[in-house]
This record gives structure tokens, sequence and C-alpha cells, in this order.
């Protein structure tokens, strides 16, 4: 098998296992932070683990902070271009218009959350890729991450983003 179609069934897995814990269309949440590799969510990743929840019909509804990026990259020379950009807006490009401000997300509301991964979740989402150790994580994040992880109800996180669990919840093993 190659590998993506590991990471492929290792996504039917987490689909077929929240929707057979749920006995319902699992309703899933996606945190988006952006949108390119180097300044918001990986495309790649945040694509992929939206076709695969859409194949099980999953419920999904995506969400981003309505706050300015930490910085704007030019992905063909890698360099800090001089603008401006909004988190939320720009994780339209990837949501297709259709995002909510992340202070939206209500985890009573969801049966998951997934966060994509792209230098956006270490920047954006907190500011690990700044201060690493010592970062801070977005307020809604946090709480975000604290109400799933108290719920029982599962996460997943890609690419950078475990670091924002790895933050939030103090004493918890995860695994990369």
């Amino acid at each position: 098998m190659n590998t993506m179609n590991t990471a492929l069934s290792r996504g039917v897995f987490f689909s077929r296992g929240i929707a057979a814990t749920v006995g319902r269309t699992p309703k899933i949440a996606v945190v988006l932070s952006g949108s390119g590799v180097y300044d918001g969510s990986e495309i790649h990743e945040a694509s992929a683990i939206l076709v695969n929840l859409s194949r099980y019909s999953a419920d999904v509804k995506m969400y981003a902070p309505d706050k300015p990026q930490h910085h704007v990259i030019n992905h063909i020379k890698g360099e800090e271009m001089q603008q401006e950009r909004n988190v939320l807006v720009e994780s339209a490009r990837i949501a297709r218009g259709k995002v909510d401000p992340l202070s939206q997300l209500l985890v009573e509301e969801h049966d998951a959350v997934v966060f994509p991964g792209g230098f956006g979740a270490a920047k954006n989402l907190c500011d690990y890729a700044i201060k690493q150790a010592e970062c801070t994580l977005d307020k809604d994040v946090e709480r975000i991450i604290k109400g799933f992880h108290s719920s029982g109800k599962p996460m997943g996180f890609t690419c950078i983003a475990p670091v924002l669990v790895a933050k939030a919840l103090k004493g918890v093993e995860i695994t990369v």
C-alpha cells in the first residue's frame, strides 16, 4: 500500500469510527489557519481531510480565526510580503467561502475536530513558530481543544498542528 492509500485508510478509520460512535452522520469541525503552507493551512492536507470526510458523508463545518495573519509569504520566492491578510478571509479560499469565525465553534455541536497543518497552525493559531515552547495559543483554539478533550471527543492534528494540543493539555501524551 502506498503512502497516499495509507493516509486515506487512516482517515477512513477516523471517519467510520466517529460514525459508529455517534450512530448517525458525524458532525466534524475543521479548523483552518489561512491558505498556503508557509503562512496558512497546508492546502494538500486540508483538501485530503475534506475529501476523506466527504466520502463518508460527514457533516463538515469549517472555522478559522477572524484576525490578521502573522505575516504574508510569497509562496514562489519564500519571502515575506508587505501585505496584511485576514485568516478567516484566506481560509475561505479552501472552504469555498463557507467558513465561520472560530469564536462560533461550539464543542457541543460537533462530534470531532480536525486541525490541518501548515505553518499557519504555528503562526496564526498560536505563536509556536516564534516562541517555540514558550508559545501561547489563540484563546479560541485553547477553549476548543480543552472542550473536546474534556468531552472525550476525538481530535485530529496533522503536520505541525500537534503542538497545539501539546500546549493546551498539560500532562497529556500525544503521538506524532
